[in-house]
Formats: structure tokens, C-alpha cells, sequence
């Protein structure tokens, strides 16, 4: 498994989950945040440099 792939792949985790449980818990702008942030990290690659 790559590394950056899983750190990734936590941190999405995290987000959704946090914005699950701030969703139940009736925060609704907080919980929209957190599911955005998840959506970002999970399609967002990082840039790598080009050799010129």
C-alpha cells in the first residue's frame, strides 16, 4: 500500500465520520463542511513536479 494513498484515505475517513456525527447531531452547516472536505480529499491529487 502507498503511504500518501493511506494517509489520504484517513483523513477522508475522518472527515466523513465527523461529518456523520455532527449531521445527527443537527449541525448542518458544520456536517455540509465535513462532507465537502471528504469529497475533496478523496479526489485531489497531489501535484508532482515535472522534470523540464
Amino acid at each position: 500500500m502507498n503511504t500518501p494513498t493511506f494517509y489520504r484515505d484517513i483523513a477522508t475517513g475522518l472527515f466523513f465520520i465527523g461529518g456523520v456525527l455532527s449531521f445527527v447531531s443537527g449541525q448542518f452547516i458544520l456536517s455540509t463542511m465535513l462532507f465537502g472536505t471528504a469529497s475533496l480529499t478523496a479526489n485531489l491529487h497531489p501535484a508532482k513536479p515535472v522534470r523540464i
